[in-house]
């Protein structure tokens, strides 16, 4: 590392630190302003914040891996969560703000019952902490390893101390403005590697698209793959199309880390139309991140000896001097963000949903100062998990293993909880236990044999892949939902007052407002889906 770039860092750093803490300025910290901002958030912010809690360094040393090893074909998952963003904009935010919850968990409570609740805060707290704020940890620690020769241990306290401090002391309000700096510095950086890599591809000898395909291998360029082709991940069309939105369902439409910047909208409007400008960045990582990766094939395949290598090689190889502390800084942009997120969302859970509710009379400052306390421990708890992430051959894809696993039941009670008027609190609660005794039961079945060495049974001998284990635990939980609630008494009506009518209802609901409705760009961003899928099918 030059000099340049380290000043770069470290001010960059010191700025994000500062903004956090003086973000939230003399605000009075009630519950409402610590947790959700005060309510206050734009779709803008919103937006913004929904883009960077999602993208870590996972993906971007991931997505970067993946384009050099399978091509766009894993971009998949950004497109589709542009899908998913169109419902939690469309079908779930309306019911979010309208109910004025706190918490996920507390919208299960007022639909089902009080259990259902308690359940989904507890697989919510596991998933911040293993997936959301562990893995990530570990990623970014390694990534700094490559790059700047800073010891993993030593990057995993940097990091945790600094992210744990703005968003300890600001809470959600300095989560989200500083995610909506980062958003820009991320993008920023993505965009300025991309276009040194392409740049570079004169230098080998490429002018043209025809000669880029030919240096590429077959269908690094497509997204949708048939079963024959789909290679060692498994992520042929359907297997796309039918489990990446069961995962979305979770992870986009009922994960507290994600959905937290929804409920702190100031108006449904905003709770609306920030996740379809969400879903409008979730376009770009395809370009900015995957393709990267397809170019540093073309590029460097003879130095990458491991895909995950793609992106040190391509930064090390590509960007000068003080490009690389702007990318260096992107790379914290992702890894802080997304730990912020999973911090501040953890102390929501267990100030909320499990403090207030053992003891009601708990005043604002006593939950907030709980919610401080909470955020230590689990920044403790995820440093010690993170140091494990080395055992796991694929940190990108083992998230998404185990997201499989969790998805499922969440996926299950929310969507059939707002479009199903005969789905039961019995029902919610069954669910929410069998499958996910049964998901953790599939994910050890396929991640304990690979510890000795042997063939995962699920993916390898049954030959299921992740994707498609979602799609079928998915059905075999909504099963088991339905006949539950058909076994059991109806819903009462102030239950039921969180269901659509009929399945077109959040479409039909409201006349047409011209430029300010929200459908209409919702139809946009569909649209525009549908151009780039056949452009690059």
């Amino acid at each position: 590392m030059s000099t340049i770039d380290l000043i770069i860092i470290l001010l960059y750093l010191v700025g994000i630190l500062v903004l956090g803490i003086m973000s939230t300025g003399k605000t009075k910290m009630t519950s409402d302003n610590y947790f959700l901002a005060g309510r206050s958030l734009n779709w803008v912010i919103i937006g913004a914040a929904l883009f960077a809690s999602n993208i870590s360094t996972i993906h971007l040393v991931g997505l970067a891996a993946s384009g050099f090893e399978d091509g766009l074909v894993w971009g998949n998952f950004e497109w589709m969560a542009s899908v998913v963003l169109i419902f939690l904009g469309l079908i779930f935010a309306p019911f979010y703000f309208k109910s004025q919850i706190s918490t996920l968990p507390e919208f299960l409570e007022r639909r089902y019952s009080s259990p259902s609740r308690s359940f989904l805060a507890f697989m919510a707290i596991l998933g911040a902490l293993f997936v959301h704020i562990g893995m990530s940890l570990y990623a970014g620690a390694i990534v700094f390893k490559s790059f700047f020769g800073i010891d993993v241990y030593v990057s995993i306290i940097i990091i945790s101390v600094i992210t744990a401090t703005y968003t300890i002391l600001g809470g959600l309000k300095a989560v989200v403005i500083t995610e909506t700096v980062q958003t820009v510095v991320l993008i920023i950086g993505a965009v300025i590697l991309t276009i040194f890599a392409i740049n570079a591809l004169p230098d080998i000898g490429v002018h043209t698209l025809a000669e880029f395909k030919d240096r590429i291998k077959p269908d690094q360029l497509s997204m949708l793959r048939s079963g024959e082709n789909a290679g060692n991940s498994g992520l042929s069309w359907y297997a796309i199309f039918l489990g990446y939105p069961i995962l979305g369902l979770w992870y986009w439409c009922s994960d507290q880390t994600i959905v937290q910047r929804v409920l702190a909208a100031k108006s449904e409007d905003d709770a609306q139309k920030g996740p379809i400008f969400a879903g409008f960045l979730k376009i770009l990582p395809v370009f900015i991140m995957v393709l990267p990766g397809v170019i540093g094939y073309v590029l460097f395949k003879d130095k990458i000896t491991s895909s995950n290598e793609t992106l040190p090689v391509l930064i090390n190889e590509l960007l000068p001097i003080g490009i690389k502390g702007i990318f260096a800084a992107a790379l914290l942009s992702a890894l802080m963000s997304t730990i912020a997120a999973a911090l501040n969302s953890c102390s929501t859970l267990v100030a909320i949903d499990i403090a207030k509710r053992l003891k009601p009379s708990l005043s604002d400052k006593k939950q907030v100062q709980i919610g401080k306390y909470v955020a230590v421990a689990v920044m403790i708890l995820a440093m010690a998990w993170s140091t494990q992430g080395g055992k796991f051959n694929s940190i990108f894809e083992a998230i998404n293993k185990i997201a499989a696993a969790l998805a499922p039941p969440i996926a299950t009670v929310f969507l059939f909880g707002v479009f199903s008027k005969r789905g039961t609190k019995e029902a919610s609660l069954l669910t929410l236990i069998f499958g996910f005794i049964l998901g953790i039961g599939a994910f050890a079945a396929d991640f304990i044999p690979t510890l000795y060495g042997k063939p995962s049974i699920i993916t390898d001998t049954w030959g299921i892949p992740f994707m498609m284990q979602a799609w079928w635990l998915f059905c075999i939980c909504s099963v088991v939902y339905f006949i539950i609630s058909y076994l059991t008494p109806r819903p009462s009506t102030d239950q039921l007052q969180y269901t659509w009518d009929n399945p077109w209802q959040f479409i039909t609901n409201n006349e047409f407002q011209g430029i300010k409705d929200v459908r209409l760009y919702a139809g946009a961003l569909l649209l525009t889906l549908i151009i780039l899928y056949t452009i690059f099918q």
